[in-house]
């Protein structure tokens, strides 16, 4: 049987890009059920319209975000996912939430954590320049109420290279987290299948 995933994303999704054409090409054997946002023109929903997976926008407008993540919990079961990974998501989640999916919640983080948890996006590579570190990537981690806090599931490394910009490298690392998530999600497979 093969693992049931989910995705939660704000942004563009491009960490997703590279598990879309991953099944597409038949190379990656997971079936991607849903990816749900909090934004009606993010960027993955049509990345998601691209490739046939069925995508969905909740509107968080007055609700809380118990209530909101309520709402995303029941369209996850309803799609029967047995795993969900944050690609891009602009939302800190409630107890509720993490507690219901612990274990099953993944999240990419662009650094090699725990350096520069907390900072989001640009945000991060500029830290990671502004520190002259020799070294970034990124990190799946399970996700937990401490933000960047959970358990590391796998980290990718790549150079930071002289006259790296905040663009260059940032490009750099987020083809590294298309890769990890494939890795992950092999993993995964591998032992939802044992």
């Amino acid at each position: 049987m093969r693992l049931r995933v989910g995705v939660l994303g704000s942004t563009r999704g491009t960490a997703l890009k590279g598990v879309l054409d991953a099944i597409a090409a038949g190379t990656l054997d997971v079936d991607l059920r849903i990816v749900i946002s909090d934004k009606p023109t993010a960027p993955i929903l049509d990345r998601a319209k691209l490739y046939k997976v069925p995508s969905l926008f909740i509107d968080p407008t007055g609700l809380t975000r118990e209530q909101y993540d309520n709402r995303v919990s029941e369209a996850l079961r309803e799609a029967r996912v047995q795993l969900v990974l944050l690609v891009g998501y602009m939302r800190i989640l409630s107890p509720h939430f993490v507690a219901e999916w612990s274990g099953r919640l993944l999240n990419v983080h662009p650094s090699l954590l725990p350096a520069f948890a907390g900072l989001m996006n640009r945000k991060v590579h500029e830290a990671v320049l502004s520190a002259g570190v020799p070294e970034t990537g990124c990190t799946i981690h399970q996700v937990t109420e401490e933000v960047d806090g959970g358990p590391i599931v796998l980290q990718k490394r790549c150079p930071v290279l002289p006259g790296d910009t905040v663009d260059s490298l940032k490009d750099r690392v987020q083809a590294l987290e298309q890769i990890a998530f494939i890795d992950v999600l092999r993993q995964w497979n591998h032992r939802s299948s044992q």
